[in-house]
């Protein structure tokens, strides 16, 4: 098992679009398996793998009651999205202790590059929909929290660096 630091905020390559994976090789399996792990140390529903201070268009998501169940993408896009909208509180290990709720498309149709290295359309829906777009978002170099006002977005952030002074 490795566990890998998540790098803090503002990290640059938390804020710079990441690099496509060209093909599934043995080093992406074992950055994708090196994911796993950090996520379910977090614990947490997903992981990007720009948290970890690699710049490849990589991601995990398992939502599932049992874990176990975690979807390995490369180079996931959104190309479908319902306009039915679902809430739910977000938040991310490069900046913890604070976090807010944030409204997505409650469904979303994602092609990836799975574990294989075959191209794959796959729906996602409620928590799942909710992880696969957050980690959709830290690939392109943003955070949940550009989905905030630009005042919630300063208050949070100030929030976070205050408790990270206290720590």
């Amino acid at each position: 098992m490795t566990v890998r630091r998540c790098v803090p905020w503002p990290a640059a390559v938390l804020r710079t679009p990441a690099a496509d994976v060209a093909a599934i090789s043995d080093e992406v399996r074992t950055i994708w398996a090196d994911m796993i792990d950090t996520m379910e140390a977090m614990p947490g529903y997903g992981l990007a793998a720009v948290q970890i201070g690699v710049p490849l268009r990589l991601a995990v998501v398992d939502c599932s009651e049992s874990r176990g169940q975690a979807v390995r993408m490369a180079n996931p896009s959104v190309l479908h999205a319902s306009g039915q909208m679902r809430e739910h509180e977000e938040a991310s290990p490069n900046l913890p202790g604070v976090s807010a709720v944030i409204s997505r498309p409650r469904a979303v149709t994602v092609r990836f590059l799975n574990e294989r290295g075959e191209v794959e359309e796959r729906d996602f829906v409620g928590l799942w929909a909710t992880s696969v777009q957050h980690q959709i978002d830290h690939l392109a170099g943003k955070m949940y929290f550009d989905h905030l006002s630009p005042l919630k977005r300063k208050m949070l952030i100030a929030k976070a660096q205050k408790l990270g002074r206290r720590g």
